[in-house]
């Protein structure tokens, strides 16, 4: 399990999507369980966590999973010292669940404020700018990312949910190794809009953090070996399940690649983490490579 880089943090190859334990299907997962399901994923090995302030079951609740990280972290055992929290701002959620998107500098300093407070921390280790605000140039959103972090309340800057040319812009602002990381949604069945920011961040050596890695929450992360046949022969040859060979896949896309596979239950994640020892032969890694050609 060697360490991969998040700019200047070191992270396990694949990371724990914490958003399955306060919102998508069905209710907030109880508090034990949300415990346990994060005690799990470190006890594997995962020091990366994922969260962000509107990942809430309701729109007056925003900041729950990040309350849920703190209290996870606040109730285990182990060496708190070498995991990594990663969280966004950006989205707005308003009464009677009105989406929008803010990215001015007044809402952005808020929204981290808030996010550091849920966290029970000074400084976030990795803050995303969470998707970007049309009704401004892209520039001024790095800027604001740019100052806080001047200010020492952000250790790495993120943009998620970007493009080449917003990644370009943001190298731009923050100059080359300024950007940490880019976290966009990639899958064996979402990579078209993906795939060309996965090998520029490689060429940048910037971060590339695949959200849904799995295919989603939606049944498709459950049923990815049903879908792609060759995943689930795969998966049947190693004797391993056809989510792990999805992730060991991803991984060997780059060094650059760190697969976040959301999760509500202790077994899903810790069967996440054994892709961080899993091999593929040559053969297989390109059978796989070729779902996305």
């Amino acid at each position: 399990m060697t360490p991969r880089r998040i700019g200047s943090l070191s992270v396990s190859p694949i990371g724990l999507g914490v958003m399955p334990l306060s919102q998508g299907r069905g209710d907030a997962a109880p508090q034990e369980q949300a415990r346990a399901t994060v005690h799990a994923a470190l006890d594997a090995g995962i020091t990366f966590l994922d969260t962000a302030d509107i990942y809430a079951p309701s729109w007056d609740t925003m900041g729950h999973n990040e309350k849920v990280v703190a209290d996870a972290l606040d109730t285990w055992d182990g060496d708190r010292s070498g995991i990594v929290v990663a969280t966004k701002g950006g989205i707005t959620r308003g009464e009677g669940e009105t989406w929008g998107r803010d990215g001015s500098a007044a809402y952005l300093r808020s929204a981290l404020e808030k996010s550091l407070k849920n966290l029970g921390t000074d400084a976030v280790d990795l803050y995303y700018w969470h998707r970007p605000d049309r009704s401004i140039r892209y520039a001024e959103g790095i800027e604001t990312l740019a100052a806080l972090k001047q200010e020492g309340l952000i250790k790495e800057i993120g943009i998620s949910n970007a493009n080449v040319e917003e990644i370009d812009v943001a190298i731009d602002v923050l100059g080359e190794g300024g950007l940490a990381a880019v976290q966009n949604q990639f899958s064996p069945t979402f990579f078209q809009t993906s795939r060309d920011e996965l090998k520029h961040c490689g060429e940048h050596g910037i971060a590339f953090v695949p959200w849904s890695p799995l295919g989603g929450t939606g049944g498709g992360a459950s049923g990815v070996g049903e879908r792609f046949p060759q995943i689930a022969r795969i998966a049947k040859a190693h004797d391993v399940s056809p989510q792990q060979v999805v992730l060991a896949w991803q991984l060997g896309l780059g060094d650059h690649v760190i697969p976040i596979p959301g999760a509500s239950r202790p077994e899903s994640i810790a069967d996440s983490a054994r892709a961080m020892t899993l091999e593929l032969t040559g053969e297989e890694f390109q059978e796989l490579c070729a779902i996305i050609a």
